[in-house]
């Protein structure tokens, strides 16, 4: 059923998907979401979609860049109004969630870096403490 201004009402099934992702907090704002919407990396369904004004209806499922990680996420409800962050986590089940924090950083983490340590109340370094720090670095 659409309002009396030609625009799909709640009870009509879709919504707005740049709405819908600025209520499920995956953008900050929803201009945010229309550009993500309209950059072309947004699938529906897997079906490109370049519209921000596109009917989302439960069931659909997204797939779009966000950060470093690709989101697979499925609809589950449609939401009325961008709520607490507990809230939004109803409207999704995100069906390949990205992997923890602490797993992607040390997998893809370079060597740490040996530190030179000095006890307090030394002082600064001499030359030749400042070289030998410098070998232990691996700097030339």
């Amino acid at each position: 059923m659409e309002t009396e201004i030609g625009r799909p009402g709640p009870e009509s099934g879709s919504l707005r998907i740049d709405k819908w992702l600025w209520h499920a907090r995956f953008c900050k704002s929803r201009s945010i979401a229309a550009r993500l919407c309209t950059s072309g990396r947004m699938r529906v369904n897997r079906t490109t979609i370049r519209k921000a004004h596109y009917g989302l209806r439960v069931g659909d499922v997204l797939t779009f860049p966000l950060g470093r990680h690709i989101r697979v996420i499925a609809v589950r409800a449609l939401g009325t109004r961008r709520g607490p962050a507990t809230e939004a986590r109803t409207l999704y089940e995100d069906l390949d969630p990205p992997p923890a924090r602490g797993a992607s950083q040390t997998a893809n983490a370079p060597a740490p870096i040996r530190q030179a340590t000095r006890a307090a109340g030394e002082g600064r370094p001499t030359k030749a403490e400042r070289r030998a720090i410098d070998r232990l670095r691996g700097e030339p």
